[in-house]
Parts: structure tokens; sequence; C-alpha cells
């Protein structure tokens, strides 16, 4: 078997990629098949060589059906880690709060730097930018507005690429988020899971969907490199969209009709894309900065 390895010295990179994986991998069957870890060390991990092929229109549509089962599986709240680990996340390359305890979660971790961007954050490789496990009960109300505000765009406004008048905007769209005018409910199979069972209360997500981060193969779409946790659904859907995917009207209707997402759902694609512009402010300039204030604009003002 041609296999990769991949090496990262710095602390709690390689346990939160394999933690990430394992988990997503628990929801493989019917969700969408995720890349194995061969084996692994604190620094270092292997993986097959996948083989990669032109993605095909059926071949979207299984991974939108999958993706909305491995959405479904669950996790106990908004920002929970994977399993088994315990540090902060990262997304590429900038920090990634992931708070264990909703009611406990901060601004993010990224303010504390003082700069937006960690001390040795480089260049990601993309464009410019078993058992199940046993969860405890959902530890807070939190709603998803203000999860996203405080814990998904506030950590990056430090970032020397934004203005004072951009910040000014972008906090208009977190107080926004705040009072929950924007919350919305998660597509059916997700609802369904939460209402169903006391330990759900979020999805379980791959938390950097772009789509260089799908690999297709003649079997279909395999995850690769994930920044796991809890979220809502339609993010991972949104962030497909923000490099261009192959097929990604035919990945969206299949999951739509596997999982019905809430009314409304297209109008929200770019509030779900904020994450991600954000973390693209941050670590690449101002560049990225037009997108983000139209985002917020279009939510402070919509």
């Amino acid at each position: 078997m041609d296999t990769i390895r991949k090496r990262d010295s710095r602390r709690g990179r390689i346990t939160y990629e394999v933690a990430g994986l394992a988990w997503l991998a628990e929801a493989s069957d019917p969700g969408v098949a995720v890349v194995p870890v061969l084996d692994h060390g604190p620094t270092w991990l292997e993986e097959p060589r996948l083989v990669s092929v032109p993605p095909t229109a059926e071949a979207a549509e299984r991974f939108g059906r999958a993706l909305a089962h491995t959405h479904a599986a669950g996790a106990s709240h908004l920002g929970v880690p994977p399993p088994g680990f315990d540090g902060e996340g990262w997304m590429g390359e900038a920090p990634l709060s992931l708070p264990r305890d909703v009611t406990k979660a901060s601004n993010g971790i990224m303010h504390q730097t003082g700069s937006g961007v960690p001390s040795d954050a480089g260049h990601p490789g993309r464009p410019a930018r078993g058992e199940a496990a046993q969860y405890p009960a959902p530890v807070s109300s939190q709603s998803w507005g203000a999860f996203y505000a405080r814990e998904r765009i506030a950590p990056y406004l430090d970032a020397p690429a934004f203005s004072a008048s951009d910040r000014a905007l972008i906090e208009r769209l977190c107080e926004r988020l705040e009072s929950g005018v924007l919350d919305h409910g998660q597509p059916r199979l997700v609802a369904d899971a939460i209402a169903r069972t006391g330990g759900v209360g979020a999805a379980r997500t791959h938390g950097d969907l772009w789509s260089g981060n799908v690999m297709w193969t003649p079997e279909g779409a395999v995850l690769i490199d994930p920044a796991a946790q809890g979220g809502h659904a339609e993010e991972d859907l949104a962030a497909l969209a923000v490099f261009g995917c192959p097929h990604y009207e035919r990945i969206l209707a299949a999951y739509n009709e596997a999982s019905p997402l809430a009314d409304g759902w297209r109008e929200r694609v770019a509030l779900h894309q904020m994450h991600i512009i954000m973390v693209h402010c941050a670590l690449f300039g101002r560049s990225y900065v037009p997108e983000a204030v139209s985002i917020a604009r279009r939510y402070v003002y919509h």
C-alpha cells in the first residue's frame, strides 16, 4: 500500500486531527467515508495515499446524502471537540476555540495573541487560504448566533487587516447574532437527533469543509484534514462553496432530500461562510476583507 506521512511538531495538531478523523469515521456508514489513520505518534500520522478521480454527478449526490448522515451522528454542543481530545483546535493555521462547556465559552483564543494570528502561523496548503462515543447532556441553551459571534467571528477581529470602520461593522453583525434574530434550525435529521437524544445538541461537523478537503476517489468522496467539532450543519455546506465545488448544486439537492434544510437556507450561505472568511482575513490580510465586510453589511442591514 502506498502511504503518506504527515508531520507537525506543534503541540496538539496531530492529536486533534487523529481524534477528528476517528470521530467522523464513527458515522461513515451511512455517513461520508473518512481517510483512515494507519498509524500515528504525537507529531506524525500515516494515511493511505488516495487515488483521485474527477467527481461525477452521481458521486456528488451520494456525498450529499452521506454528509447529512454524518451531521446527524451529532455532538453534545456547539464547539465541542472530538472525544478524547483535550486542547484548542486548529482550522488551517488559525487557532480554533473548542469550549468543552458552553457556559464557559469566551470571546475566543485569538484575542489573547493581540495580533489575530498565532506567532508561528504559516501559509496553509489551500488557495490563499468503533463504538459510538457517549456524550454528556448539553450544558447550555446558548443560541447558535451567540456562539457564532463569540467563538467564530469576534476572535479574529484583532487582525491588522481590519480598519476601525471594518471592525465596527462586523461588531454590529456580532450584536445581531447575539440577539438571536439570525438564529435558525438545524437540518431535519440533526433536529430529529437533538429531539430524540438527550446528549445531542449540535451537528457533528467536519469544520473545514472547503472543496480541497473532499477527495474524490473511485469509490466516492472521502473526507480529509478536518477541524472536527460540534457545529451547525449549514456551515459545512457553505464552506464547500467558498472556493467552488464540483457539482455543488447536486450535493445540496441530495442533502436537502435526505435531510431537509430549514427554510431560508440559501439566504444564509454567506452568513455561514463568515467564519472561514474571517480566518482568511486574519491569515492572509486585506484581500479577503471586502468579502467579510460585504457579508457583514448584508446581515446587519437585511
